[in-house]
């Protein structure tokens, strides 16, 4: 598909791509929803226009802008923040997980407020991009 606008919501059972969202390097797309399941491919901390790496070194910083890319490609799918069911953070480095649990714990206090959060894994592993140290992606059962 080619690229929608920021507001255009895939229908189920459909792939899209959004400006909202980094592009994955390869052919993938960001987000496949089939039915009310809507799966966001990683979403690391890329910049949605130019897919550079953000805030190199920052474990905090990029675990903000990867959530907020996994929120971009749940809103494109038609899903809110509150349909999440599953977030699966992945670290380059056990020593990031103290500062990536802050940052992911500001986001979802946040988000949800006092309100029912989505189950996490978290699990170290190698990224694909230089400057990465944390991608994440996401489940959600949109409309339950």
């Amino acid at each position: 598909m080619t690229p929608t606008s920021h507001h255009r919501t895939a229908s189920p059972g459909r792939t899209a791509r959004t400006t909202d969202v980094p592009s994955a390097p390869v052919a993938f797309p960001p987000f496949a929803r089939r039915g009310p399941v809507l799966q966001v491919s990683g979403q690391g901390a890329l910049d949605p226009a130019t897919g550079a790496v953000l805030h190199t070194g920052d474990v905090a910083a990029q675990t903000t802008c990867a959530l907020e890319n996994v929120r971009a490609a749940l809103t494109a799918g038609g899903a809110p923040l509150t349909d999440l069911v599953m977030l699966r953070v992945h670290l380059t480095e056990r020593e990031h997980y103290a500062a990536m649990n802050e940052a992911y714990g500001r986001f979802v206090d946040r988000c949800f407020g006092t309100g029912p959060r989505p189950c996490r894994t978290t699990v170290k592993v190698g990224l694909p991009l230089a400057g990465m140290l944390v991608e994440i992606d996401a489940q959600a059962v949109v409309g339950y």
